[in-house]
C-alpha cells in the first residue's frame, strides 16, 4: 500500500495518509464543490482498515473548516475509527486556534457524537504548524 498525498489549493486542506498509520490534514477546507479527493480518501481508508498498523495516529490543523467540509470530515474520521473494532489504537490530535470558539464546538462534538478520542490542543498560530 503506498502513501496517498493530495496537495492543498487555497480552498482545500494538504492531506497525507501513510499506510504506517500517520494521518494529517492541514489548511483550509472551505472548497464546496463536488471534487474527487473524499473518494480517494475513503477508498483509501478501505485499502489501509484491511490491515492497518497497530496505531493510527490522525493530525488535523484547520484553519478554517465550513459546514460542508464538516461533514467529508465526520465521515474520514467514522472510517478511520474503524481501526479500534481490530483492536488497534486510535489518537487523533486537533489543532485549533486559541480563539476559534466555532471550531473548537465542532471538533467536541464531532468527539461526543461518533465517540472518538479527539485530543484538542489549543495553538496560537495554526499556520505555524504547516
Amino acid at each position: 500500500m503506498e502513501e496517498l498525498h493530495i496537495s492543498p489549493t487555497e480552498k482545500t486542506p494538504d492531506i497525507i495518509l501513510n499506510p504506517k498509520g500517520v494521518l494529517k490534514i492541514k489548511g483550509r477546507a472551505i472548497d464546496e464543490s463536488r471534487t474527487a479527493y473524499p473518494e480517494l480518501i475513503m477508498d483509501w481508508l478501505g485499502l489501509y482498515l484491511s490491515h492497518p498498523a497497530d496505531s493510527t495516529e490522525v493530525v488535523i490543523a484547520l484553519e478554517y473548516l465550513n459546514s460542508f467540509n464538516t461533514l467529508i470530515l465526520s465521515n474520514i474520521l467514522k472510517k478511520i475509527a474503524e481501526v479500534k473494532l481490530q483492536s488497534k489504537r486510535l489518537f487523533i490530535k486537533w489543532y485549533i486556534e486559541e480563539d476559534d470558539e466555532d471550531l473548537m464546538d465542532r471538533a467536541e462534538y464531532i468527539s461526543s457524537t461518533f465517540n472518538l478520542p479527539v485530543e484538542i490542543i489549543p495553538t496560537a498560530k495554526i499556520k505555524s504548524l504547516y
